[in-house]
């Protein structure tokens, strides 16, 4: 059985949403997850050889980001 978040489709900077601002809040962007750590409100993840990566809110609005993971 799918689940809403499943059939709907996501929104993305594209459409025109924006980052979300919540902590803890993930969201992908070139085939990575990313966290919005809250105390710096920076996007924390994993870069292609697994090294931590932070990037800001204005660099993940250029970079693209994704609410579901795409390859």
């Amino acid at each position: 059985m799918r689940t809403a978040m499943e059939t709907e489709p996501q929104q993305d900077e594209k459409s025109g949403s924006a980052l979300p601002t919540t902590p803890c809040s993930v969201v992908w962007s070139r085939g990575h997850a990313y966290v919005l750590e809250g105390s710096r409100a920076r996007w924390v993840g994993r870069d292609d050889r697994g090294r931590p990566h932070a990037i800001t809110g204005a660099e993940m609005q250029r970079r693209g980001w994704t609410f579901t993971r795409t390859v």
